[in-house]
């Protein structure tokens, strides 16, 4: 009887490991179709491109080096582990394993469902800085960025964390992050702001008297389902990082996972939208999908304990933040096309200082000086690695190419041939 429980819930806890992890790995098409609605169209095929290939990229580099340097290894290094027909000896060698890496041992499930929902977490990083730097980088460029921080950026700080390496600061801090408002988030809005800080801004975005020119995106459509499939894959982000599924009480906090998750995105894009209507006098879509993307990632640090109200209002908070953080990045001449440096970075710290409103384990000292830690670690080190990919290989394209588009320039294709305007 025993053995046949522990299968089950071996087989529930791999299996929603594994859905999770696609709706993740779903994400990476929100973050494509969201990012190329909002490029002008003589970029489109680029962008693309680099949404695929970052894609790739983590999850070969993850699985060379990244994992290991998050996790020492564990289960993908030696094998799936199988269940069936197991003895009381080796169901227990399970349990010890899972222990040693750093699982709980109520936690229960395939060494390769775990690197498969990790590493789907890799690539959404990575993601975050395609649509800052967009329009104007060098393709291998971006991809050899990608490289490294997939292969050894964010899995360092990832195993400070969630890794559960011995780091004292991080001990002594008791940093809490459920889903990673700061350890992916403005991890890779840290990455995207190192990288745009040595690109500088497209040309003809910021006039000589400070004045802001818009430059708006070709396919808004496009990018609006892309905040969809987005606020869909977020119920995989933030629901599989209960690690599991199997129990009433595990049940519960599923539930109300993908409630509190829902709710933040809803409050944030009303938030958004409302504030944009105050400012702009008209209803702004992009900053409704900004809302909504902010109010997601406000609430991943902490998606479980809050009541649905208090998620919502996290969420607005979250939605009118990004507003004003995108304004006040203009201001500073910080192009960012997609905004995502302000949804990911400035929301995303604001979700790390907010749990310990909801989690009375949590303490407002020890989450910023977790965040700062994150935010250093991840900054410095880009700052460094674009720094000498601009020295050996140059970062960004031609000012003709920048005109022409940078679909023909890297891509040697349009996406749109018929009707591309320059």
């Amino acid at each position: 009887m025993e053995n046949q429980i522990f299968e089950l819930q071996y087989a529930i806890d791999t299996f929603y490991f594994l859905i999770c992890g696609a709706l993740v790995m779903w994400m990476a098409a929100g973050f494509a179709m969201l990012e190329s609605g909002l490029v002008r169209a003589k970029n489109t095929t680029e962008i693309l491109t680099k949404n695929v290939a970052l894609f790739a990229v983590a999850c070969t580099m993850y699985m060379i080096c990244g994992y290991h340097f998050m996790y020492d290894g564990g289960y993908f290094l030696s094998g799936v582990t199988t269940v069936a027909g197991m003895d009381d000896g080796a169901i227990a060698q399970v349990l010890a394993d899972s222990a040693e890496n750093g699982f709980d041992g109520d936690s229960v499930y395939s060494g390769a469902s775990d690197f498969f929902f990790q590493v789907v977490f890799v690539a959404t990083a990575m993601s975050i800085v395609s649509g800052a730097v967009a329009e104007r980088m060098k393709l291998w460029a971006f991809l050899a960025f990608a490289v490294v921080m997939t292969g050894v950026i964010y899995p360092v700080e990832g195993g400070w964390t969630w890794g559960g390496k011995e780091v004292p600061l991080f001990g002594a801090l008791n940093y809490s992050d459920y889903a990673g408002s700061g350890i992916v988030h403005m991890a890779g809005a840290a990455a995207a702001l190192a990288g745009v800080i040595l690109l500088g801004a497209r040309k003809g975005k910021y006039g000589p008297n400070g004045e802001v020119n818009a430059i708006p995106g070709a396919n808004l459509p496009l990018a609006t389902l892309g905040m969809f499939i987005l606020w869909m894959g977020w119920f995989g982000f933030n629901g599989g990082s209960t690690l599991k599924l199997g129990g009433v009480a595990v049940a519960n906090e599923v539930a109300n996972v993908f409630l509190n998750t829902n709710a933040a995105a809803a409050g944030g894009l009303i938030a958004a939208l409302a504030v944009a209507r105050i400012i702009f006098g008209k209803a702004d879509l992009t900053m409704a999908l900004n809302g909504a993307l902010a109010g997601l990632v406000a609430i991943t640090a902490e998606p479980a304990d809050p009541s649905p109200l208090a998620a919502t209002l996290i969420g607005a908070v979250g939605g009118i933040i990004v507003v004003f953080s995108i304004l006040a990045l203009d201001k500073l001449k910080i192009d960012d096309p997609v905004g995502a440096i302000s949804v990911h970075g400035v929301v995303g710290f604001f979700g790390v200082m907010v749990v310990p409103i909801t989690d009375g384990d949590a303490s407002f000292l020890g989450q910023l000086g977790g965040a700062a830690v994150i935010f250093c670690w991840v900054f410095v080190t880009s700052l460094i690695v674009w720094a000498v990919l601009k020295a050996a290989m140059g970062i960004r394209v031609t000012e003709e190419e920048e005109f022409d588009g940078v679909d023909l320039a890297e891509c040697g294709m349009e996406a749109y041939p018929e009707f591309t305007t320059k």
